[in-house]
């Protein structure tokens, strides 16, 4: 199957770009108390380094609201203004943010969202919709109960209900807590209009379980085509949203950034310490942008095989090994020496990858 991307809206959050043709970005939510100015901003600058496009906060109260000036004006990221029941807050945040996110599940009667979609329509940002499976509007979940057919239902409710005010500058989630709900709610509502869609697992749990249900749902959607923006929700992590998120994104074959470690599973065949030599070319290669495939193999069962499709590979051997270079063999090598001419020649690859760009 041919990867083809569904056409949709492309609508601006600060500077970045969503859906059209701009690139699939990547976002994550600060866990400070978004009050506390100083700790929020360090938030956004470790989300900022660690290659994040947009960040969003949390807007609970009056003090977290009357922050966001403060907030706006020291932030490197666009920032999103998540706002839940108290849509006076979202009026306040519109005046500085740069688009709001509410949940209709809990924000109440529609005069409430009328207000919202004045406040940004004055200001021209966008909304998120964003619609949780654990807190729909009790309509839908009456009629549906907690399913994807109740979070689409709520979705197509509200975007004809801003559409009707006159708004379009919208994107959407579908959000619920596992894998099968939640890429059900995506692929149904898809056919349905042409949103950009922001796609994420909720309470995905910790590194471990979230990483799994993220990159089988978010996985799955993107090679429909389906998705414009992301987010990895982890308990407790910042950085490696990011992380998981672009890695999710790299492995979808969708971004071409950074090397692509092919690395065989560990056996009774291995000729050398893989699982150290591994995490030795991870470590050394990290800072790496070009999209190199590169290929460390224990033993030559596979090697010679792989090595012919990477860019630069290490093949172990019996006291010694070969590096290989688009698929020609270019040196036998002593194993002790082998990993540090195998970085060597990564380095000049990744080098001559920008100069005969």
């Amino acid at each position: 199957m041919i990867y083809k991307r569904y056409p949709t809206k492309k609508i601006f959050v600060g500077d970045v770009a969503i859906g059209g043709d701009s690139p699939i970005s990547v976002q994550s939510m600060t866990y400070s108390k978004t009050s506390d100015v100083e700790a929020t901003l360090e938030q956004i600058k470790r989300l900022h380094f660690a290659g994040a496009n947009i960040v969003r906060v949390a807007v609970p109260d009056m003090n977290a609201a009357n922050a966001l000036k403060a907030i706006k004006e020291q932030s490197s990221l666009p920032i999103v203004a998540d706002i839940h029941f108290n849509y006076k807050l979202a009026l306040i945040a519109s005046e500085v943010v740069d688009c709001i996110r509410f949940n209709p599940g809990n924000i109440g009667e529609q005069g409430r969202i009328k207000e919202i979609v004045k406040a940004c329509k004055n200001r021209n940002i966008p909304i998120r919709i964003g619609v949780n499976c654990g807190s729909l509007e009790s309509v839908f979940e009456d009629k549906y109960g907690q399913t994807a057919l109740g979070m689409v239902a709520s979705a197509d409710y509200n975007i004809k209900f801003l559409e009707d005010l006159g708004f379009d500058d919208i994107k959407i989630s579908l959000k619920a807590s596992d894998v099968q709900r939640t890429v059900e709610a995506y692929r149904l509502l898809r056919p349905k209009n042409d949103y950009p869609f922001h796609l994420g697992v909720t309470e995905a749990g910790t590194l471990f379980h979230s990483t799994i249900k993220s990159s089988i749902a978010l996985g799955s959607l993107l090679l429909d085509g389906i998705g414009d923006t992301l987010r990895v929700s982890i308990t407790g992590e910042l950085e490696k949203e990011i992380e998981v998120g672009r890695a999710i994104l790299k492995d979808s074959g969708l971004t071409k950034d950074g090397v692509n470690i092919i690395s065989c599973p560990t056996c009774g065949r291995i000729e050398a310490d893989l699982v150290s030599a591994v995490a030795q070319v991870e470590e050394a290669t990290k800072h790496i942008k070009a999209p190199l495939n590169i290929s460390v193999m224990g033993c030559v069962v596979n090697a010679i095989g792989e090595a012919k499709s990477a860019d630069v590979a290490i093949a172990y051997g019996k006291g010694s090994g070969l590096i290989i270079k688009k698929g020609e063999i270019i040196e036998k090598l002593p194993t002790e020496k082998l990993l540090e001419r195998f970085l060597e020649e990564v380095e000049k690859e990744a080098e001559s990858y920008f100069i005969n760009l």
